[in-house]
């Protein structure tokens, strides 16, 4: 490992930096900038354009509607915004968010989470040239949907990547959140429901056993409502 006390380097390579500004300048993202924990970089893709035009993508070959980026362009994009370190133990990443990708899940945000350098390719128009896979460690989706770029996926996965960083949030406070919470069974859970005040709301009441102040028992409650909650809504969950 070489970060140590380095913050991660996060670099966006996007056709539209303009819609960057101001996702990472609020809440936890903006205090983990302020504490050097995180260093994020928008890289615009047109700047390794094609001639004066700055041309970035072109016609399918076969046929077929909207258009296509070049992989000479994605390449000279990436090979100039990875770090030139000379260390085997310097961890970089190069992802492609693409509708074809593998599924983005909490496991891959805390691998991501600590590398020193993690490069997100924002697909755009009808897709990427085929050929610029062989520059990209691999390829992420958010989901069985398809987006019109991969800037939003980006802005998610920076945001899922940044709290996990340590000294980013309180120590704990992601140990029994959603998708990292296992219960006695070694199953992993959704989160159990929350409340605060008022202690009635419409005629629904803050269940009693959270007013006791015996943490015994509220913790075999939010376990016990932690799994009806995922065997309702993620039963896929309780299988792993």
């Amino acid at each position: 490992m070489v970060r140590k006390n380095n913050p991660l380097k996060i670099s966006i390579l996007t056709l539209f930096p303009e819609m960057f500004q101001g996702p990472f300048d609020f809440s936890i993202v903006k205090k983990a900038r302020e504490k050097k924990l995180v260093e994020i970089n928008i890289i615009n893709i047109r700047d390794f354009g094609i001639g004066k035009h700055k041309i970035v993508d072109d016609t399918p070959y076969g046929g077929g509607i909207g258009m296509v980026m070049r992989a000479d362009v994605l390449k000279k994009a990436i090979e100039n915004t990875k770090y030139k370190i000379q260390n085997t133990k310097y961890r970089e990443a190069v992802v492609l968010l693409s509708a074809g990708g593998t599924k983005y899940t909490q496991p891959k945000a805390i691998e991501f989470s600590k590398l020193d350098h993690l490069i997100l390719v924002c697909g755009h128009y009808e897709g990427v040239d085929e050929r610029i896979t062989k520059y990209v460690d691999e390829e992420i989706s958010l989901g069985e949907c398809v987006y019109t770029g991969g800037e939003i996926p980006a802005m998610l996965m920076t945001d899922s990547i940044t709290r996990l960083i340590p000294g980013v949030l309180k120590p704990g406070a992601t140990d029994n959140e959603s998708f990292s919470l296992l219960n006695a069974q070694g199953e992993i859970c959704l989160e159990y429901p929350h409340y605060t005040k008022p202690p009635v709301f419409e005629n629904a009441s803050v269940p009693e056993v959270l007013l006791s102040g015996d943490h015994k028992k509220i913790q075999t409650w939010r376990m016990e409502e932690a799994r009806k909650k995922t065997k309702k809504f993620r039963p896929d969950l309780l299988k792993k």
